[in-house]
């Protein structure tokens, strides 16, 4: 993905990978989020979910990682010309996410920006980006900014 062979139109879809109940219990450890939408089974069975959700943050970071890992070509990240997470601008949780669901990610090129005045990278590439689980729902969607060379 350098900046001098990306245009405004390109997309790309990620790999899969299956939430898991490792991810949940392991995900309110390290963010401290402990809400019951998350981790009590017999509350959730009563809800309009009827089960327990993954948290949002956990999807987008999931998200994240499958995104680095197709740039990479899933090795260590030696084969991708991004410098730099730049940021993230418009996200929504747009659906539930259960353990066992399989999510991947659907980008598009949607602007360019230059940086002459940036040492590193000769851009900002912003994407829209899709989260997609395995029935076709989007359930997160975001424009994220990567600083390229």
């Amino acid at each position: 993905m350098s900046f001098d062979a990306t245009a405004v139109g390109d997309g790309r879809r990620t790999a899969g990978r299956t939430i898991t109940e490792a991810d949940l219990v392991n995900f309110a450890g390290v963010s401290g989020d402990f809400n019951h939408l998350h981790t009590d089974a017999e509350r959730m069975q009563a809800s309009e979910y009827g089960e327990r959700i993954a948290h949002g943050a956990l999807v987008f970071s999931i998200a994240t990682g499958l995104l680095w890992q197709e740039r990479a070509g899933g090795g260590d990240g030696s084969s991708s010309d991004v410098v730099a997470f730049y940021g993230v601008d418009r996200l929504r949780f747009r659906g539930p996410t259960f353990v066992g669901d399989t999510v991947h990610v659907e980008t598009e090129v949607v602007d360019m920006e230059e940086r002459p005045d940036h040492p590193e990278a000769a851009g900002v590439v912003r994407e829209e980006a899709e989260v997609v689980d395995q029935d076709g729902t989007v359930v997160l969607s975001c424009e994220l900014l990567a600083l390229v060379r």
